[in-house]
């Protein structure tokens, strides 16, 4: 069973919500091949836990506006949410092939989050939403990006059975910058989402290997994520012209009352954006 490697000291430096996930290992690519259909009920699972954390993260809201930290309730089920959503994250793009439990307290599995709910500035917490804007879009733009070729990514997992070096750290590197986004929203920590390209190399602690604790990229990874950015920008681009465009057309081309259409998934989209609630 894999384990955590121990927590490094402690520094003086801000303290970041921490992604720990086993280095990529062999893959069974039947697996591989139908991992969507197999992460359908997770997908519900985590629509409903949406539901329920955008209440308490409003309630959390008005609570850490008064006593400068979330309350203790809903510091406890974000706490286990954001875990959870990104277990299921991690899953869906092929970091590893051990199905996420359905279960907040997961110790054990190849996925871990470590959160430390502490004091927040009262006025960070009014500005909340506005604050976390710069960080969503970033976040937005790299799933953008991970999931316009991810077809091509699915390919070279289901051929080699395993993910790549350099495009697991790139999707890892994704997957905590969304982690840490979404720790920051929820009031889980007061630290800004920072780190999208990972940390510096350290001297490698004793016990099990982690592959993304400290998250160091080499220059394949550096390149993927990129050009995952560089990708999803010109995603969203061509999204927001095409829209822009087919508006224009409709407008133009009515000629009597407009009939309403079935409604087709952007350039964008993508079954991770049906799992999530939160930005």
């Amino acid at each position: 069973m894999w384990q955590a490697p121990p927590a490094p000291a402690p520094s003086d430096s801000e303290w970041l919500p921490v992604l720990d996930m086993s280095p990529p290992g062999p893959q069974n690519r039947l697996t591989v091949l139908v991992r969507i259909l197999l992460l359908i009920p997770q997908f519900i699972v985590v629509w409903a836990l949406s539901v329920v954390a955008f209440f308490v993260t409003v309630i959390g809201w008005f609570g850490a506006l008064f006593l400068g930290r979330l309350p203790g309730f809903a510091a406890d089920y974000l706490s286990g949410y954001v875990p959870y959503e990104t277990r299921v994250n991690a899953y869906l793009l092929l970091t590893h092939d051990r199905y996420p439990p359905f279960a907040f307290r997961t110790p054990g599995y190849p996925v871990q989050v470590e959160l430390r709910p502490g004091e927040l500035n009262r006025l960070a917490v009014f500005f909340r939403i506005i604050l976390a804007i710069p960080a969503m879009i970033i976040q937005a733009v790299l799933y953008s990006g991970w999931w316009t070729v991810a077809f091509i990514s699915w390919l070279v997992v289901l051929i080699l059975g395993r993910m790549p070096q350099a495009l697991f750290e790139a999707t890892a590197a994704i997957l905590r910058y969304r982690m840490r986004y979404l720790a920051y929203l929820l009031m889980l920590t007061s630290a800004y989402p920072k780190r999208l390209f990972g940390d510096e190399p350290t001297t490698a602690p004793s016990g099990p290997v982690s592959g993304t604790h400290p998250l160091v990229l080499s220059s394949g990874g550096r390149g993927l994520l990129v050009a995952f950015l560089v990708i999803g920008v010109l995603s969203s681009a061509a999204g927001s012209i095409t829209s822009t465009f087919t508006d224009d057309d409709d407008t133009k081309s009515v000629t009597g009352p407009p009939v309403p259409g079935p409604l087709a998934p952007g350039p964008g989209s993508s079954a991770v954006h049906h799992a999530r609630l939160l930005p």
